[in-house]
């Protein structure tokens, strides 16, 4: 099956506000490891958005990250705050996933939904003006 490229970045985008409020969900139970990897879902499901629209390839995480920070951050099209987080969230996953014996906190993680939330609200708007622009 053939998706138009509109199609799976709105897909994408989607996706990543459901994965946010899931990670709302388990911060409300206090499932802060889970709250963890979510976050960083639901960031990584709007930079593979930003990637799609510019058809740009990334089988991994770790190609995902470096392309963001090649062609979105040091370009300056987004902050290098957005970076920052990004990784962050991208190690705290890994930790939270694969680490024995790690628990994040309510301090750990909750001051990142903030961010988190304004990482993706930024993402979506820059593909929405994009969209316009085409």
């Amino acid at each position: 099956m053939t998706f138009l490229k509109d199609d799976i970045i709105r897909y994408r985008l989607e996706k990543a506000q459901v994965t946010f409020n899931e990670a709302k969900s388990l911060a409300d139970g206090r499932f802060w490891n889970g709250a963890a990897n979510r976050l960083y879902y639901s960031c990584f499901y709007s930079v593979i958005a930003l990637l799609a629209k510019d058809d740009i390839p990334a089988s991994t995480h770790n190609g995902v990250r470096t392309e963001f920070f090649r062609r979105y951050i040091k370009t300056g099209i987004f902050s290098r705050d957005f970076s920052s987080l990004y990784t962050d969230l991208m190690g705290k996953r890994q930790e939270s996933d694969y680490d024995d014996f790690h628990n994040f906190s309510e301090e750990d993680i909750m001051p990142l939904f903030a961010e988190a939330e304004n990482f993706n609200k930024t993402i979506h708007e820059y593909l929405l003006y994009a969209e316009r622009e085409t």
